[in-house]
């Protein structure tokens, strides 16, 4: 993956056994200097952690789009 230092990336991670594979992206994309942001679903959340998404990405995992604490931020529109 070259020329990807310095981009922002989005990654939605729902239920499905394809989750597991996000993890390895988040890996491979931070490795590349890429910042990954992730919103991880419900059901996501019964296939991975949040936990292991923020380890790897770095960053705070969004599980609730329009959460009141984010919101002051507008978090919503910061992703």
């Amino acid at each position: 993956m070259q020329g990807l230092s310095g981009k922002r990336v989005l990654l939605i991670i729902g239920g499905g056994i394809a989750a597991y594979k996000s993890l390895e992206l988040i890996r491979l994309l931070a490795r590349e200097g890429v910042k990954v942001r992730a919103i991880l679903t419900r059901a996501g959340a019964e296939f991975v952690t949040p936990l292991t998404v923020g380890g790897l990405s770095g960053d705070k995992v969004y599980q609730d789009l329009f959460n009141l604490t984010d919101e002051h931020e507008m978090g919503h529109i910061n992703l």
